[in-house]
Protein backbone atom coordinates (compact mmCIF):
# COMPACT_ATOMS: atom_id res chain seq x y z
CA UNK A 1 0.00 0.00 0.00
CA UNK A 2 1.72 3.57 -1.19
CA UNK A 3 1.29 6.32 1.60
CA UNK A 4 -0.24 9.32 -0.12
CA UNK A 5 1.06 12.02 -0.34
CA UNK A 6 0.95 14.84 1.40
CA UNK A 7 0.09 19.00 -0.15
CA UNK A 8 3.79 19.93 0.34
CA UNK A 9 4.91 16.99 -1.62
CA UNK A 10 2.54 17.61 -4.19
CA UNK A 11 3.35 21.22 -4.50
CA UNK A 12 7.46 20.40 -4.57
CA UNK A 13 6.93 17.84 -7.62
CA UNK A 14 4.77 20.46 -9.20
CA UNK A 15 7.15 23.34 -8.71
CA UNK A 16 10.05 20.80 -9.74
CA UNK A 17 8.83 21.25 -13.05
CA UNK A 18 9.98 24.45 -13.06
CA UNK A 19 14.10 24.76 -14.41
CA UNK A 20 14.86 27.62 -12.46
CA UNK A 21 12.65 26.78 -9.50
CA UNK A 22 14.38 23.25 -9.46
CA UNK A 23 17.93 24.34 -9.78
CA UNK A 24 17.24 26.40 -7.02
CA UNK A 25 16.21 23.87 -4.75
CA UNK A 26 18.89 21.87 -5.34
CA UNK A 27 21.74 23.80 -5.54
CA UNK A 28 20.38 24.81 -1.30
CA UNK A 29 19.20 21.29 -0.60
CA UNK A 30 22.94 20.32 -1.60
CA UNK A 31 24.01 23.52 1.60
CA UNK A 32 21.83 22.07 4.07
CA UNK A 33 22.60 18.71 3.68
CA UNK A 34 26.79 19.40 3.56
CA UNK A 35 25.89 21.31 6.69
CA UNK A 36 24.35 18.48 8.20
CA UNK A 37 26.60 16.07 6.96
CA UNK A 38 29.67 18.23 8.92
CA UNK A 39 27.58 18.62 12.28
CA UNK A 40 27.03 14.53 12.47
CA UNK A 41 30.62 14.69 11.82
CA UNK A 42 31.97 16.85 14.13
CA UNK A 43 29.68 15.29 16.86
CA UNK A 44 30.45 11.77 15.70
CA UNK A 45 34.20 12.91 16.48
CA UNK A 46 33.22 14.59 20.30
CA UNK A 47 31.98 11.11 20.93
CA UNK A 48 34.96 9.19 19.83
CA UNK A 49 37.21 11.15 21.65
CA UNK A 50 34.77 10.29 24.88
CA UNK A 51 34.12 14.21 25.32
CA UNK A 52 30.44 14.54 26.43
CA UNK A 53 28.99 17.92 24.87
CA UNK A 54 29.29 19.54 28.14
CA UNK A 55 32.97 19.20 28.13
CA UNK A 56 33.20 20.49 24.49
CA UNK A 57 31.30 23.35 25.35
CA UNK A 58 34.07 24.25 28.13
CA UNK A 59 36.70 24.13 25.56
CA UNK A 60 35.69 26.39 23.23
CA UNK A 61 34.04 28.46 25.85
CA UNK A 62 30.40 28.03 24.83
CA UNK A 63 27.20 27.92 26.86
CA UNK A 64 26.44 24.06 26.93
CA UNK A 65 22.85 24.25 25.46
CA UNK A 66 24.79 25.60 22.10
CA UNK A 67 26.64 22.70 21.51
CA UNK A 68 23.61 20.42 22.87
CA UNK A 69 21.48 21.93 20.53
CA UNK A 70 23.64 21.78 17.55
CA UNK A 71 24.32 18.25 18.05
CA UNK A 72 20.54 17.51 18.72
CA UNK A 73 18.72 19.62 15.93
CA UNK A 74 17.71 17.97 12.82
CA UNK A 75 18.43 22.31 11.51
CA UNK A 76 21.63 23.04 12.95
CA UNK A 77 22.74 25.97 11.05
CA UNK A 78 26.33 26.88 12.86
CA UNK A 79 28.23 29.73 12.57
CA UNK A 80 32.22 29.33 10.47
CA UNK A 81 33.55 30.22 13.87
CA UNK A 82 31.82 27.88 15.75
CA UNK A 83 32.70 25.51 13.32
CA UNK A 84 36.15 26.10 13.40
CA UNK A 85 36.22 26.48 17.19
CA UNK A 86 34.53 22.67 17.53
CA UNK A 87 37.00 21.42 14.58
CA UNK A 88 40.04 22.64 16.59
CA UNK A 89 39.19 21.71 20.26
CA UNK A 90 38.57 17.96 18.65
CA UNK A 91 42.02 17.86 17.04
CA UNK A 92 40.62 18.79 13.59
CA UNK A 93 41.34 21.75 10.66
CA UNK A 94 38.62 22.27 7.64
CA UNK A 95 39.81 22.47 4.09
CA UNK A 96 38.53 23.43 1.27
CA UNK A 97 37.76 21.29 -1.82
CA UNK A 98 36.81 21.64 -5.08
CA UNK A 99 33.14 19.85 -5.95
CA UNK A 100 33.18 17.74 -8.54
CA UNK A 101 31.27 18.78 -11.82
CA UNK A 102 28.12 17.00 -12.44
CA UNK A 103 27.94 18.93 -16.28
Amino acid sequence: MSKKKAAFDRYLAKRMREPAFASAYRTERARIDSTDALVRALDQCRALGGLTKAELARQIAARPEIVRRLFSTRRANPTLSTVLKLATALGFHLELVRNERSD
